[in-house]
Order: structure tokens, then sequence, then C-alpha cells
């Protein structure tokens, strides 16, 4: 063949490929986020964290104030400019904590108020740490005589719980950052809906470093799905990749001890933009949300809790979650995990099984671990920090409330550091 149309060939073959990797990587394309070098990863071994622990039990039993912090669930953090780091929480404890022995006369630390009530914030409120890692303060609604809830519920009815948050420019290109926090938006149920309804998926912003509420939107409404049991709440996991943010969500079937995983994406830094949110479908990136479709469907051993975590060891994807496969209260004890090469999947597992350490309690049969949630701002040497919360869940019809303030270690965040390793397809 010539000389010259061989060049011809080869330039045009090379700008063709060039070009066609420019595409795949414009936004509102469909690229794939998978690595050529992609392989399995799996929770490989694992310690508890008894700093962290620690940390939240000394604040919790501290008593200079009863208007803060004492026990809550729905642990998550986000690491701020100045360094300090906001931890944000679903339901919380307020109150005094007393020293052993409990009404019942065993040796645990035990919540009351001097009135005898006991505060009881449904359904959320946040806590600063300082860049030594000291927890400082409570933020919460309403006054200290009557304490609310940091991000007040909604209008007509329900409730709020804070996910997962980022710090993001307070507009494209704005030097000025500002705290987006992902929130579930619940109603009211009964039954199979004693925890609620799900209803919207919304983000709130908080100004920085004051950390003021400035306004909460809606991102993902009722609308999306008819039926409540597939409504999906996004914001169990947010990643960072690139130029997106990938959030994962799930649904809420009551009739299934396991949830389906989905995932949408937004431009980095435009979570409060409910007109950039894009949804995977199995094939694309959509704008509507109720053709999402699952990435993780549940079914068999299979399937994710209502909250998960999500994070990136190298090129793969690891998601965290219980072990819904277990069975019964199995699946509110021991954690699992899966892998993939790209935030919509595949997603390969569960992989393993991680029993962590619960308090001691005189009815351990119904202590439940459950929530593992990742914390990438203490992530160090290789160890991410995890955390997962603690609960009492009893026979049917008898009430969570005395056992969790009779002992106050069954309400409050343990934390372990785990390693990643290998695992086959």
């Amino acid at each position: 063949m010539p000389k010259a149309p061989l060049t011809r060939t080869v330039t045009a073959a090379t700008l063709l490929l060039a070009v066609a990797a420019l595409v795949w990587a414009l936004p509102g394309t469909g690229a794939p986020g998978r690595a050529a070098d992609c392989t399995g990863r799996r929770i490989a071994s694992w310690s508890a964290d008894s700093r962290h622990t620690a940390e939240f039990a000394r604040y919790g039993n501290d008593n200079t104030r009863t208007d803060d912090w004492t026990g809550g669930d729905g642990t998550h953090s986000v690491r701020l400019p100045d360094g300090r780091t906001l931890w944000l929480f679903s339901d919380t404890f307020l109150d005094r904590i007393q020293a052993p022995p409990n009404p019942q006369g065993e040796r645990r630390r035990w919540r009351t108020a001097d009135s005898g009530g006991t505060p009881f914030l449904r359904h959320n409120s946040a806590v600063v740490m300082s860049r030594s890692g000291r927890l400082e303060r409570t933020l919460t609604g309403g006054t200290a005589a009557a304490p609310g809830p940091f991000f007040p519920d909604p209008p007509g009815g329900g409730w709020r719980w804070p996910v997962r948050a980022s710090v993001e420019p307070r507009s494209p290109g704005s030097p000025e950052k500002v705290v987006r926090v992902l929130l579930w938006n619940r109603a009211p149920g009964t039954g199979p809906w004693i925890f609620g309804v799900p209803r919207s998926t919304e983000v709130a912003t908080l100004s920085l470093p004051g950390l003021r509420l400035e306004g909460i939107t809606r991102t993902v409404g009722r609308t999306s799905a008819a039926d409540p049991g597939r409504r999906v709440l996004y914001g169990a996991a947010a990643v960072r990749d690139g130029g997106w943010t990938y959030v994962f969500g799930s649904d809420d079937p009551p009739s299934s001890p396991a949830s389906s995983a989905y995932v949408a994406r937004v431009p980095a830094g435009r979570l409060g933009d409910r007109g950039s949110w894009r949804f995977w479908d199995g094939t694309h990136w959509q704008r509507r949300a109720g053709r999402a479709g699952p990435v993780l469907r549940d079914g068999g051993r299979r399937g994710v809790g209502s909250a998960f975590t999500v994070v990136r060891d190298g090129p793969a994807w690891v998601l965290i979650t219980m072990d819904t496969g277990g069975g019964g209260a199995a699946g509110m004890r021991a954690l699992t995990s899966y892998w993939s090469c790209s935030p919509q999947g595949p997603w390969h597992g569960p992989n393993g099984r991680l029993t962590p350490p619960r308090p001691p309690a005189a009815d351990p049969q119904y202590v439940a671990a459950y929530n593992p949630q990742a914390h990438p701002g203490f992530t160090a040497d290789g160890e991410l920090v995890l955390s997962y919360d603690i609960n009492w869940l009893g026979p049917p019809g008898v009430p969570a409330d005395p056992r969790l303030n009779g002992d106050v270690d069954l309400y409050r965040p343990r934390f372990l550091r785990v390693r990643m390793g290998p695992v086959g397809r």
C-alpha cells in the first residue's frame, strides 16, 4: 500500500479514537466508570476502633449540659474545611446520665431527666467534633428548654432523617463553600411502616463555618413510584468520582428483609440542583427517577439493608451492608460486602460475613448491630473507619425505650477499622 494513504488512514483512526474518548468522558454520556485493572475486593480484616467508640461514650455521659446528645443512630459524618467534623444522627436521646445501678438493679449507666421525663428527639440532631477529635456541642432546633430536631419536621407531619453530606461550592465556580446534607423525608405509618412511609429525598444547605440551616429543597419526590415499597430514597451512600457524585439509595419493600439498591449521579457540586440529577435505568442515565432500575436486586441471599455504605478501593467499588440474607435476627447482627468495577454494576457478592462486637447486655439475643457507614475523613494507613449502630429490638409489642434508657450503651455508635483484600469472581 502506498505510504501517503496509510498515513492518512492512521491519522484518521487516531483522531476518531481521540474524539471517542472525549465524548465518552463528557457529562451526560454513558461513561461506564470501569478500570481495566479492576479486581474483586472485600473486607479482609478488621479490629475494634476503641478511640471513636470511647469518645462518643465520654461525650454522651458528660452531664455538663442536659440538652445535648446522649445517644442516637443513623451515624454519618462529613469533614469540614476548617478540620472540624460534623456528625449527623437520626433519632436522638438527650437528657441526664445516671451512674449505676439502673432501676433494674443492673450495673449499667442509665438515662433520666430531673423532671422524670426523657427528651427524645424524633427525628434528628448533629454533633460537632473539633479538629483534635473531641466532641464539643450538639445542634438541635427549638430551645434549650424544648429542643426539637435540627432539620425541622416537614409541614403536614412526618420527619426528616439526615444521611450523607458533602462540602460543595455555594454555586458552580463559587469560592464560597456550604454543606449539602441529603435527607430522607418519611411520613407516619403503621404495621410494616412503623419506621415511616418513604416519601422523598431532599437536600439541606448549611452555612460555613456557622452551620446555620439555610433551606431544604426536594430532589426526588414521591411521584417517582406509586407503591411506597418501591419508592427509592437516595443518600444511603454518596461517592465522588471524577466530575460526578454517585448517590446510592434503596427501596423499602415491607414484605422482604432485603432491599434493592439504586444509583443516581449528579455533576460534582450540584447536589441541591434538582434538574441535574440523572438515574440509572439499567442501560442509560436519564432524568426520570420513576424509570430507575436496581443495580443490585434483592432476592435469595442478595440484597441490601435500608442503610448501607459504598467506598472506592483502588479502581473497585465496595458496598458494605447488613447481611440481609442471614435470615431473621442474624440479618441485624452481621455485615457483608459486594464489589463492582462501576457504580452501576454488575455487583458481585455477597462476600463473607463480619459479626461486629455488641455491648454486653442482660438479653443479648435482642441486641442489634446495623447501619454500617464509612467515614473516609478518618481513614489512615489503609484502614477504613466504619461505624455501626446498636439498638435493642425485643419481642413484638415490647417497647424499646425502657431498655434503651436503662442501658445507654444500647443506643450509641461503635466503630471498626477495616482493611480490604482481594476476592475471586
